[in-house]
């Protein structure tokens, strides 16, 4: 085994995952990493010598220690050139957890979100055959990954236009001038990084309604790994509705509005949130310890109706509660809260 060079590192648009591609001469592979270089997900892409014919002691491990893919599973059982780095280029998925690989413009592996080595589910790898624990066949999976990756494509391609994004802020906007009334401030909370969200603010008689605006301008991550129609919950936005001070009832939208895609999950209606401050400091009331997330609450305007890229957004009203009523809605479900037109 010689030494292992690492011949590409490319981080998602979220910052939160990278893809990186390791090669040792005999046989290169493709890890999908976390911020602190964990690892989601491996592939195996080629073997750079003649393939064995035993596949007798094929293991998952194999992906830490030089995998060599049998000729019974490899397309090209006599091997091919390590990749160089300036072949290789990476298309992220739009929710940023998983990715698919080129190598001089041809498809050449893809790592989705739901790759996992424990439960014997790597990447897809094109020169793979049938379903191995070191890769699954590229070609088989195409029908369903193809769509995904062209909507990948085109994705980017729009989000990289000059009026991307003051054309979504616009729509957005508009939808909330209807359903609750004109805006009074706009803060924007993004940063370097995507996603873009601001936060709008619009009095109502006693109270005012905060907003995202730009959550639902990317899907989030994982929701088709916990839902079976996932184009119906992957795009959402967070409503507050509040009687305290709007800049530090912000703080709660400012601290759940890039979560989804920092921390590759999805947030979605009875899903509770602890607040991550110290006891007391919740900016809502000292009473309270964190949120649930409803669809509609008593009292409060519809903000339903939005849609984008094809998907409806689903727009979460962020309800505080103690923690007596989290523990409630963690163990019994959140149907067991009585919140009423709760309106700190």
């Amino acid at each position: 085994m010689g030494t292992t060079d690492v011949i590409l590192t490319d981080t998602s648009p979220y910052g939160s995952r990278a893809v990186t591609v390791e090669t040792d001469g005999v046989s290169s592979v493709a890890y999908l990493r976390d911020a602190g270089g964990g690892v989601h997900g491996a592939v195996w892409l080629a073997n750079h010598g003649n393939a064995p014919a035993s596949s007798e002691h094929l293991d998952p491990a194999d992906l830490w220690r030089s995998p060599v893919m049998p000729g019974s599973a490899t397309r090209v059982p006599e091997g091919s050139a390590p990749p160089a780095a300036g072949e290789l280029d990476v298309l992220w998925f739009e929710e940023g957890d998983g990715a698919a690989l080129y190598r001089n413009g041809e498809l050449l592996a893809v790592i989705p979100g739901w790759a996992d080595l424990e439960r014997g589910m790597p990447g897809y790898a094109r020169d793979a055959i049938g379903e191995s624990p070191l890769a699954w066949s590229l070609t088989e999976a195409l029908e369903g990954l193809a769509p995904r990756i062209a909507k990948a494509r085109s994705y980017w391609e729009w989000r990289a236009g000059d009026g991307s994004w003051p054309s979504f802020q616009q729509f957005a906007m508009s939808h909330l001038d209807a359903r609750v009334g004109p805006a009074d401030r706009y803060w924007d909370i993004g940063g370097d990084t995507l996603p873009t969200v601001g936060i709008t603010e619009r009095p109502r008689d006693g109270y005012t309604v905060l907003s995202t605006i730009g959550m639902s301008c990317q899907r989030m991550p994982t929701v088709e790994q916990y839902i079976e129609q996932p184009d119906a919950f992957a795009r959402i936005e967070l409503a507050l509705a509040t009687r305290v001070e709007v800049t530090e009832a912000a703080q709660v939208l400012l601290w759940l509005a890039r979560y989804p895609w920092q921390s590759v999950t999805w947030l979605g209606h009875g899903h509770t949130a602890g607040w991550y401050g110290g006891p007391g400091s919740f900016p809502l009331g000292t009473d309270y310890e964190g949120v649930v997330l409803l669809n509609a609450m008593p009292g409060l305007p519809d903000l339903s109706g939005f849609a984008f890229g094809g998907d409806e957004v689903r727009w979460l009203w962020t309800v505080p509660i103690t923690g007596t009523e989290m523990r409630i809605a963690t163990e019994q479900g959140h149907e067991r809260l009585s919140l009423g037109g709760r309106i700190p």
